[in-house]
């Protein structure tokens, strides 16, 4: 056995390609330095680094951190990291650093669904689980919704500048005469609402619907029902509830998921919770992102790789956690189109909707 797997690297060495070897080394060594950007960027993003600096002419590091109320030091090793990788322009004579506009535009808060900071800020959040999802891999399992105690607060930034920029005029309209409805005063449930930003939007623009946002994340749920006090809404609720365990016969005429129904433990039992919860007349809206469920045509993704490590250090393996199907963030637009059908929709249109590039909107009918 040992001869043959001498022979084995013998003729994998014979036959290696160099220049393949090598371009794929530099392959490598480019993705660390994206990867140290966007720690990085994550940071400028927490910090708000970014939307400081987008107003201010070139600028010191002592001039950046007193605008920013940041410590000088920290600010100016993190200006060295922006200015290598090219996203901070440097001028050595007069010791100035200054973002480009054109920069600012992918990079601060500005920009709404268009922040990659934003995007930036999953990275570390996932990252922190490393150790617990290696361990699954050794023994099975997964990571429970506890051990990411930040991602409601980056998910909630996120996810909230796509609702304002996309949620009432793009997204609801995708069911003719949905807005009309929603003007004139319909139930809406909003399954997997994490802090509520969907609900809260909808409930304020439509005062004569009533809105109820379930999530089992109870700091979802705590932020989600601070917002809407904040914003006095009487027309908006919030429940920590199992979605698998929704059991409101005919309740709603509209029930919405954003990016959750992957991440259930049982999300063919919730999509036919969700079948059943509609009126006869009723419509489910739901977003997913958008993918195949076939490998082979993930590969020129834009994001595929991005997709397949959320999937690997959140969406599947918080499933399992709770002994689940493990569907992940990749399930893709055929299986979703399959699961609705199963679950009791006769009737499923796959759109689309500018200023969101990432997702699937599922418009559904019993």
């Amino acid at each position: 056995m040992s001869q043959l797997r001498e022979k084995g690297a013998d003729e994998m060495t014979e036959t290696l390609d160099a220049a393949r070897a090598e371009a794929f080394g530099e392959r490598m060594l480019g993705a660390l330095n994206d990867a140290a950007l966007i720690l990085l960027a994550s940071l400028g993003q927490r910090t708000a680094l970014f939307d400081t600096m987008a107003e201010l002419a070139p600028s010191t590091s002592a001039q950046i951190a007193d605008q920013a109320g940041l410590q000088e030091r920290y600010v100016r090793e993190w200006l060295g990291g922006m200015v290598a990788s090219g996203v901070v322009e440097y001028d050595p004579g007069e010791g100035t650093y200054h973002l480009p506009a054109e920069h600012a535009a992918a990079l601060t808060r500005a920009a709404g669904p268009n922040n990659m900071g934003a995007f930036a800020a999953y990275v570390p959040v996932l990252a922190s689980v490393e150790d617990e999802v290696a361990e699954c891999f050794r023994t099975g399992g997964g990571v429970p919704y506890s051990s990411y105690p930040r991602l409601q607060e980056v998910m909630a930034e996120d996810t909230g500048a796509v609702f304002d920029a996309t949620l009432i005029d793009a997204t609801l309209p995708l069911s003719p005469g949905l807005v009309d409805r929603l003007r004139e005063g319909i139930d809406v449930a909003d399954v997997g609402c994490g802090a509520g930003h969907a609900i809260n939007v909808m409930a304020k623009e439509f005062p004569n619907s009533r809105f109820v946002g379930y999530d089992v994340s109870e700091d979802g749920i705590a932020r989600a029902r601070r917002d809407a006090q904040e914003l006095g809404l009487q027309n908006a609720r919030f429940e920590v509830r199992d979605l698998a365990a929704l059991d409101e016969p005919g309740e709603y005429d509209l029930i919405t998921a954003f990016d959750a129904i992957h991440d259930q433990a049982e999300p063919a039992k919730v999509l036919r919770a969700i079948a059943e919860a509609l009126t006869p007349e009723g419509t489910f809206l739901m977003v997913d992102f958008a993918a195949s469920s076939k490998l082979e045509d993930n590969v020129d993704h834009p994001v595929g790789p991005t997709l397949y490590m959320f999937s690997v250090l959140h969406c599947m393996t918080v499933s399992l956690a709770q002994d689940g199907a493990g569907l992940g963030t990749v399930w893709g637009e055929q299986k979703a189109v399959e699961m609705l059908g199963e679950a009791g929709f006769s009737d499923v249109q796959v759109e689309r909707v500018d200023g969101d590039p990432f997702n699937n909107y599922y418009v559904a009918k019993r």
